[in-house]
């Protein structure tokens, strides 16, 4: 494995210093080049010493930072991007890999803290890709109808923050969040009733199955002929996404307590509903909070499905599909920066919570969730 890295580090660092000198070369005969460009260039030429002298990883992290506010300050108002600025790209490119890689690496060797600094990978790996397509968009041209840059999507988000609002409230508020606590605590207690009885188990679960393979293009609109255009409907095209992952997950975890286990609680006369509260449902935790932090996900994107069927003019689903017919793509994609935002939160949330509850449980001793 270190021999695979040291490889790796080596092509990457020949990749950033080819780029860098081809990259000065070319820009030094540019009239009005960048002061910036050219210093980022001078560096990652220089960045091929690495070879033969001892070469920091935090100097590749402030390389990929250099390489990306020189980029980003340079791109031309108009026209094709110089290629120049594509080995710019390549480079800061490359001295990102560099510096996660040997980052990752010195966390794995005890070297630096898990906590807090293993925020930095996906921090710098979500920079970069925001960096690459702001570069890209604006570079090549691309066409706003296409995919607009990340800064006119954040221009449009930081002027259409009052709509933005509503439709989060009619969305997230009043659909997802009473969908999604309907669904599940319905789907832990028909869970319970199925676990107490053969009957059920052997009723419920095949029908659970088949339902849980329903599209949800099929069930949104009769969900809206059913209970009207407003929030209720959204809600329980919600509740129909999140009942069974909880049922299917609640169900295997409460069959996750050992025999030894139950044999022990029977030995101590307890009864099924102690058995149930002591034994059972905690050890049925992960499960659970397995099923929970898949429906945070589902939950969103069938509250934003449904709205495609017949909403009042608010919602971000409304948003999506008459921004898309008006040609507003920035205001599309504001749209799902919020609802990507709003998703990872909920699922951070719970993913919070479930460190709390299960902190017993190895996967969260050992510092996963």
């Amino acid at each position: 494995m270190s021999r695979t890295l040291s490889m790796l580090q080596l092509y990457l660092a020949l990749i950033a210093g080819g780029c860098g000198l081809l990259g000065l070369a070319a820009s030094l005969p540019t009239i009005g080049a960048a002061p910036l460009m050219l210093i980022f260039f001078a560096v990652s030429a220089l960045s091929l010493l690495r070879l033969v002298l001892p070469w920091s990883f935090w100097l590749d992290g402030v390389l990929a930072v250099l390489g990306a506010w020189a980029l980003i300050a340079s791109l031309p108002a108009e026209g094709l991007m110089p290629l120049h600025h594509w080995l710019a790209l390549i480079a800061s490119w490359a001295f990102a890999w560099l510096f996660v890689e040997r980052l990752a690496a010195a966390i794995r060797a005890g070297k630096l803290p898990e906590t807090g600094t293993g925020l930095v990978i996906p921090l710098i790996f979500g920079l970069a890709l925001i960096v690459i397509w702001e570069v890209v968009t604006r570079g090549a041209s691309v066409s706003p109808v296409l995919l607009p840059a990340p800064s006119a999507i954040a221009t449009r988000f930081a002027a259409s923050t009052g709509i933005l609002w509503a439709d989060f409230v009619q969305t997230f508020i009043k659909s997802v969040i009473p969908g999604y606590v309907i669904g599940c605590v319905a789907g832990l207690l028909v869970a319970i009733a199925v676990d107490r009885s053969p009957f059920l188990k052997a009723g419920i679960m095949p029908i659970g199955n088949f339902m849980s393979a329903l599209p949800i293009i099929g069930i949104a609109p009769i969900m809206v002929m059913w209970f009207g255009f407003d929030w209720q409907s959204k809600a329980a095209v919600v509740v129909a996404m999140t009942f069974f992952p909880m049922l299917v997950n609640t169900v295997a975890g409460l069959n996750a307590a050992s025999t030894i286990e139950r044999d022990l609680m029977s030995t101590y006369a307890a009864s099924y509903r102690q058995t149930l509260m002591k034994l059972r449902l905690p050890a049925a935790g992960p499960f659970i909070f397995n099923a929970l932090k898949i429906n945070s996900t589902l939950a969103l994107i069938g509250a934003i499905v449904a709205e495609f069927f017949g909403t009042p003019v608010v919602g971000m689903g409304f948003r999506i599909s008459t921004g898309v017919g008006r040609l507003a793509i920035d205001l599309v994609w504001a749209e799902i920066a919020v609802a990507a935002i709003a998703g990872s939160a909920f699922y951070g949330v719970i993913a919070l919570i479930e460190r709390g509850v299960t902190f017993w449980h190895p996967s969260v001793r050992g510092g996963r969730t």
